[in-house]
């Protein structure tokens, strides 16, 4: 006779789902307040009989079937998730809400559905009705498409089972949940439980599952951090919140790089890739002042994207300083560096910083490229035509190198960019690109002088021209 269940009565954090054994005003791993939520687990007793699960066997007979990876005609999310679909993966995306996620996974749904058979979208978030009228605005037919308006998720992996689908989609993983588990939807313990078992339904079916998770207020998807564990794959759906392009960004992959990103347009018919980033990005580009070309990295994916500064004269005693689409404290450094090393008197200037189209650059390879925007916007003065400028700002003025340096060269140069400004230890390992000349720099004093025009106006209390561009800097001793 199997022992009776236990029950045990834990207080667990809604935030990343600390287990304690009573209540605590404030979690003492994530640091929130009123988190904790009482939750009543039922722990079964040991078995006495020992259960066996699969055999060991040597992975050298293992074989791959030809059925274990999909392809989609969606070729940047092929690039995203490493080749295309796996058999039994299971992926949570994540995003902010309207950003598209249920529109994107719509799409696909029926792409599958026309390529695999049978696929299922499961909502409990909306009834059926409602996703029928946005499968006519993107014009899903819907053929081999089946939608399940459900929140228990036994009835919904009971209804999987007869179906026998090739692809499924649970929207959203927050709004399901178990009967047995004693727990609202939503809550820590329901989320965990609900994950295990869509991901044992998928691994055993050899289906492949996209699950959609809320995000919270600081942009983590909503559940313990387990969840994202549990899965196979977690991607990230970005992007401003006027703009029409989305990025679809890697976090975890088990099948593939996590340093791909796709991108993908909003338009009135739903989701499109955009098959030439760097070119819809600089569309509205015209070369003025104040505006410097940068290629940055997203993944492995070289772009050309437009930050575009502007330096004015401030009335009040504190400048003000803006950062739109770059990290507010490398902006402060480079204006540190533009100051002491370069010459700007900048303590009187208004300073706001943009990259256009709504994108967010994280590396330091875009730093080059800011300081000359500053400049030519504090002289006057606009950037060369066809230039773009890639390189570190270092706090004694040096312009270090960075990573993967042909490729962003190579990019700049089949856009039809004439010169590339980039640190002079960079050229070692770079080889000749046809197209377009490189400039090498040293310090960011001789960036200004090879990459501005002469500026057209001085302050009063300003140095010379000839102290910044009279000579040549590169020829300083």
């Amino acid at each position: 006779m199997p022992k009776p269940e236990k029950i045990r009565t834990v207080y667990v954090c809604q935030q990343c789902g600390k287990e304690s054994l009573k209540w605590l005003g404030r979690c003492p791993e994530c640091q929130a307040w009123n988190s904790m939520v009482e939750t009543t687990h039922n722990k079964p007793a040991a078995a006495s009989v020992p259960v066996r699960g699969n055999p060991a066997r040597q992975l050298s007979r293992i074989e791959l079937k030809n059925t274990d990876r999909t392809s989609l005609p969606l070729a940047e999310l092929n690039r995203v998730l490493g080749g295309g679909l796996v058999a039994g993966s299971v992926t949570l995306i994540g995003g902010e809400p309207g950003i598209g996620k249920s529109t994107l996974l719509l799409q696909v749904a029926e792409m599958i559905a026309n390529l695999r058979g049978n696929a299922v979208y499961v909502t409990a978030e909306e009834t059926e009705h409602q996703i029928k009228m946005r499968g006519q605005r993107l014009g899903v037919t819907g053929e081999h498409l089946y939608l399940m308006a459900e929140t228990d998720l036994e009835v919904v992996l009971s209804e999987l089972d007869n179906l026998a689908p090739g692809f499924v989609v649970i929207d959203s993983i927050q709004t399901v949940g178990l009967p047995g588990v004693g727990a609202s939807p939503g809550n820590i313990t329901q989320i965990r439980e609900c994950t295990l078992r869509i991901m044992q339904w998928a691994k055993a079916k050899e289906v492949p599952v996209f699950i959609v998770g809320h995000l919270t207020k600081s942009g983590d998807i909503a559940g313990p951090r387990a969840l994202e564990h549990i899965v196979d794959v977690v991607l990230y759906f970005e992007g401003a919140p006027f703009s029409s392009y989305r990025l679809l960004r890697c976090i975890k992959n088990r099948f593939g790089s996590t340093n791909e990103v796709g991108v993908f347009e909003m338009v009135e018919k739903g989701l499109v890739q955009v098959e030439n980033p760097s070119q819809a990005f600089l569309v509205e580009h015209e070369e003025s002042i104040g505006s410097a070309i940068v290629p940055v990295l997203e993944g492995n994916r070289p772009l050309l994207v437009e930050v575009q500064s502007l330096a004015t004269t401030t009335f009040f005693g504190q400048p003000r300083r803006v950062a739109n689409g770059i990290d507010y404290n490398r902006l402060l450094l480079i204006i540190a560096v533009l100051t002491k090393r370069a010459g700007l008197r900048l303590g009187n200037q208004d300073i706001l910083v943009n990259v256009a189209g709504g994108l967010r650059i994280e590396e330091p390879a875009a730093d080059l490229s800011i300081a000359l925007s500053i400049a030519s916007s504090f002289y006057d003065g606009a950037v060369l035509p066809g230039l773009v400028a890639v390189g570190e700002v270092g706090l004694s003025g040096e312009i270090r190198s960075v990573p993967q340096l042909p490729g962003r060269v190579a990019e700049a140069a089949r856009l039809g960019f004439k010169s590339c400004l980039l640190p002079r230890a960079g050229m070692k390992s770079l080889p000749p690109v046809p197209g377009i000349q490189l400039v090498p720099v040293t310090t960011l004093k001789e960036a200004i002088y090879k990459g501005i025009d002469r500026p057209r106006r001085r302050q009063k209390d300003e140095p010379n021209e000839s102290d910044l561009f009279g000579e040549d800097p590169a020829q300083d001793p």
